[in-house]
């Protein structure tokens, strides 16, 4: 067993506190681009995901996503409940730190993916629904998703899949799940894009950018060089897929805005997560513009032209730039920045390439098929969706009792 290192401890735990601001960011952000009459219920959404996966990681979800393997499917049963988890490191994931801080880091990550789905079907999901969709989608879909990357002889990792921080579990798996939920619980009754808070989106996509160096950077779980070039791919790729979804904007509708901007740092932000720890910042220059751009199409055009009512387009910013980011760690990784990794298709290894078509496909289809299984169980028990007079009303004062603008509501 090695040692603890002070230095190691210090980093990951606040990196755990910055994943967990994403949260209310991530709260900030939804909350502004919807109808006034639904901020409430989307921003309780966020929250919900925090407390609720906070238990649900406790009681099954951190030992099924990195407990002892089954058969490079999942994990045992073993850490259930936190039994045998406690201050002794475990060299399979962090030998630096203690057992329970890497549980507690991971954990932020598993619930700010529960939050990111909400996006999808905002302004029009029962609220005992989701609260149910996110316990079973968590057990059933993220935290498998999790041991295939991350778990020790997870079947990904043995492929040879390079993953630093969930382009798999967080970024893809959210999207295309996301995308499912949308269109199963049926659009909204007024599905024009309705943004009643631009400033207060703003101010969510930036602290979502702040809490961003804590997942990437703190996924080197130590204080070291990779986390340190982690910090630099995150940044610089966040401000490359600013200025390519701002380009096309200004390119298409003569005028650049702001929640584009923001909206473009996030996609780039989303692009560079499983490629991080792995490629060199002017790698993350090219990432980050093409995921900039790839997600202003599939929003402004891909969705217009299909028709589906992905409110918060968290398919077009995660599904989208996460493929692509999976896509670009395998073209750019490179073993001169992180010796643990391995290096890229431009560097003659086009293996990688291979292995990360297979788990981004892999990854895609299981979380669509098992989040349909999912929401089409639940289906057969309960409303998914609120009702039209619910719907009109708007959802903070039908489901919550509450408004955010007493006599404001649009």
């Amino acid at each position: 067993m090695e040692m603890f290192n002070g230095a190691d401890m210090g980093f990951v735990i606040i990196c755990a506190a910055l994943v967990m601001l994403m949260v209310p960011g991530l709260a900030l952000f939804y909350g502004g681009m919807v109808r006034s009459k639904n901020v409430l219920s989307i921003t309780v959404h966020s929250y919900a995901a925090l407390i609720v996966i906070s238990i649900q990681w406790i009681f099954i979800g951190y030992t099924l996503a990195f407990g002892p393997d089954i058969n490079g499917v999942i994990g045992g049963l073993d850490w259930s409940f936190l039994r045998n988890v406690g201050i002794a490191p475990n060299a399979d994931y962090a030998g630096t730190i203690p057992h329970l801080e890497f549980v507690v880091f991971q954990l932020m990550f598993a619930a700010i993916t529960a939050a990111v789905i909400s996006g999808s079907v905002a302004e029009r999901m029962n609220f005992p629904a989701f609260i149910i969709l996110i316990i079973l989608w968590s057990t059933l879909v993220y935290s498998p998703i999790a041991h295939w990357v991350w778990g020790t002889n997870g079947w990904l990792k043995n492929l040879g899949v390079l993953d630093f921080a969930g382009g798999h579990p967080v970024e893809i798996n959210s999207g295309i799940s996301g995308l499912v939920a949308a269109i199963f619980v049926g659009k909204r009754k007024k599905a024009v894009p309705e943004p009643h808070h631009i400033p207060m989106a703003i101010l969510g996509g930036g602290l979502l950018w702040f809490g961003w160096f804590g997942f990437n950077a703190g996924s080197a779980l130590a204080v070291n060089y990779v986390a340190i070039n982690a910090f630099f791919t995150t940044n610089t790729s966040a401000a490359a897929g600013a200025v390519a979804w701002v380009a096309c904007e200004w390119l298409l509708y003569k005028k650049p805005t702001a929640l584009g901007t923001i909206s473009g740092a996030i996609a780039g932000l989303v692009a560079i997560t499983q490629g991080a720890g792995y490629v060199a910042p002017i790698s993350a220059v090219f990432i980050g513009l093409v995921g900039g751009a790839l997600s202003f199409f599939a929003i402004a055009v891909l969705k217009r032209k299909l028709g589906y009512d992905d409110a918060l387009d968290a398919f077009g910013c995660h599904g989208v730039a996460g493929i692509w980011g999976s896509i670009a760690t395998a073209i750019f990784a490179s073993k001169a920045i992180n010796p643990a990794g391995a290096d890229g298709a431009i560097y003659g290894n086009f293996a990688l390439l291979k292995a990360h078509l297979i788990s981004t496909g892999a990854t895609a289809l299981y979380a669509a098929v098992a989040t349909l299984v999912i929401l089409k169980v639940m289906s057969l028990f309960m409303n998914l969706r609120a009702t039209s007079q619910q719907e009109s009303e708007g959802l903070d004062l039908s489901l919550h009792g509450e408004e955010a603008y007493s006599g404001l509501n649009m």
